[in-house]
């Protein structure tokens, strides 16, 4: 188990350093004018020189990328082309509203669907049906268009929930809670389908494996047969998809926050691609990472406790 899990950290330490790396170049080889981009189309050739010299961006690329590199090994992660102030007082208010909406979704989509994975499972054909048709709407339908459709029932029609917007736990509960429910909804309807499905498949196994069959002959309840014994061999498989999920999960998030116009990491990324603010976005580059990378080995060390062939491996 200490070998796997120090492979495991070996791993996303790697990941730390390739992806901000390559969304870096990436950056650093788009045909973005930024000096423009922060002075307006009528600065002139002295000024925008001026700028790129000031900023080092009109030093080589690998060149800038050691000296962010640098840099961020230290904690600091840059300033801000529009603004210029530091990324992580920008970003340090959005990375809860954020939290909120991933972990939110992350927790629906993982209780809502292991439940009907195990209805359809034990519910008989027609539950396993519908679980099939709402699963293959759930994978046709845009988290986006979701969204709308959510917005116009329960906001315009019905005046149930805020249509958009977001307010922190601290200040008032019931309206974190209900300012986050559309958007949790719409992330994480089609993790649900995807849990669920995955979830009857590996249970189905389970429950035909000969060491189950053996426990029904001997006259085992259906409920311990079914909750104790088929739900926990199935567990690991199931934690194992939620991380791939999440990383789907976390990208959907961007969409998500500025169709509810919350003020997180998501919607930060869109402004300041669109205003070309390029330290804004390695930084969230950087804390999306992070969160795949926690959220991965938080993963990988509960699958190690629920199989014990990867706990001694």
């Amino acid at each position: 188990m200490v070998k796997t899990l120090v492979l495991r950290l070996a791993t996303s330490l790697a990941l730390l350093i390739v992806v901000p790396t390559l969304t870096f170049f990436i950056q650093g080889i788009t045909p973005t004018d930024v000096a423009r981009g922060v002075l307006g189309i009528d600065a002139s050739p002295e000024q925008v020189a001026a700028f790129n010299q000031k900023l080092g961006l009109d030093q080589p690329l690998v060149a800038q990328y050691m000296r962010w590199l640098g840099k961020a090994l230290h904690g600091d992660l840059g300033n801000s082309y529009q603004t210029s102030q530091s990324v992580q007082e920008i970003l340090a208010p959005r990375i809860g509203v954020s939290l909120s909406l991933i972990i939110g979704a992350l927790l629906v989509y993982a209780v809502v669907g292991v439940v009907l994975g195990v209805l359809s499972t034990t519910g008989g054909t027609a539950i396993g049906r519908i679980l099939d048709a709402v699963s293959t709407l759930g994978l046709a339908v845009p988290n986006f268009w979701l969204a709308t459709i959510l917005v116009s029932v329960f906001s315009v029609e019905l005046l149930l929930v805020p249509a958009s917007g977001y307010v922190s736990l601290g200040d008032d509960p019931e309206m974190w809670f209900l300012s986050l429910l559309l958007p949790v909804i719409a992330l994480a309807f089609g993790g649900i389908t995807a849990v669920a499905k995955q979830t009857r498949d590996q249970m189905m196994v389970a429950l035909e494996s000969p060491y189950t069959r053996t426990l029904r002959a001997n006259g085992i309840s259906r409920f311990s047969l079914v909750y104790k014994h088929a739900l926990r061999n199935s567990a690991g498989p199931v934690v194992t998809v939620l991380g791939t999920i999440f990383v789907g999960t976390l990208s959907g998030s961007v969409i998500i926050e500025n169709i509810f116009v919350m003020p997180g990491l998501g919607s930060q990324a869109l402004d300041s691609a669109l205003q070309s603010d390029l330290p804004v976005i390695q930084g969230i580059a950087v804390y999306f990472t992070i969160i795949i990378v926690i959220v991965n080995l938080i993963i990988d060390v509960v699958t190690m406790v629920l199989n014990p062939k990867v706990r001694t491996a």
